[in-house]
């Protein structure tokens, strides 16, 4: 199959930001799609008004899913479109797109790889995120055996969606904060290898986060002792991977 990439944009009440992401895309050349999820009335208008505008695609969830359930809407959607991969961006503008360039660079180069974003911060950073992020990198490494993973958080990255979708069947993952870190672990345990580019990502003053300190990081803690008892019966497999491949 030839290389087809388009953007997909989860968004949930991101209407003030979201127009300028699609412009920055479409400026690029991409076909983007935003999955609604099932955000408020006002959010949604704009989003069908951007959707003519702009001659986007519009996929319309009725209830809210949550971040991981609207992003695994959009991946399968677009595999049924016929599209190879999708570059997953997040609609409130934290992602310097001027970056997308080498990531889509480097999925064409392996195009059987993820292809995340390795955020760099500013001073803007809330130092609670950091350190949060810091023990899930630790945890990840452990999960894979393998330092390949450098973040497993950020939501700006390029996947295969032939080798997504065949996970997605098999595997129901978590549809919240917790999705960016199960699915890349997991597609990891598939045999897929994580290739990660620099880029910078900010904090703005009025931005909208959708993170609950209380509930994300409960099923962040769930998800990673699932996923360290998942990894069990995998040692022989991803050490052999390790030191076949060195990855």
């Amino acid at each position: 199959m030839s290389f087809s990439l388009a953007a997909l944009i989860p968004c949930y009440n991101h209407g003030d930001t979201v127009e300028a992401v699609v412009q920055a895309l479409q400026s690029k050349a991409l076909d983007v799609i935003i999955v609604n999820d099932g955000s408020n009335q006002m959010t949604t208008q704009t989003l069908r008004e951007i959707k003519q505008r702009c001659n986007i695609h519009l996929l319309e969830l009725e209830q809210n899913s949550g971040k991981g359930g609207a992003v695994m809407a959009g991946l399968s959607h677009l595999h049924q479109l016929g599209y190879s991969h999708a570059v997953q961006v997040d609609a409130d503008g934290q992602h310097d797109l001027a970056t997308l360039t080498e990531l889509i660079k480097q999925a064409k180069l392996a195009p059987n790889a993820v292809i995340s974003g390795k955020p760099v911060y500013g001073d803007d950073v809330p130092k609670g995120r950091l350190y949060g992020r810091y023990l899930t990198h630790v945890c990840v490494w452990l999960e894979t055996l393998s330092l390949q993973i450098k973040d497993s958080m950020c939501g700006f990255r390029v996947y295969p969606l032939a080798q997504v979708q065949q996970l997605l069947n098999r595997t129901e993952l978590g549809t919240r904060m917790d999705f960016d870190i199960e699915i890349l672990v997991r597609l990891y345990w598939q045999g897929l290898n994580i290739k990660h580019v620099d880029t910078p990502v900010s904090y703005p003053e009025d931005g909208i986060s959708h993170f609950n300190a209380i509930d994300d990081n409960i099923k962040i803690s769930w998800l990673h002792t699932r996923l360290i008892c998942g990894m069990l019966p995998r040692i022989p497999k991803l050490l052999l991977r390790k030191f076949t491949h060195g990855s």
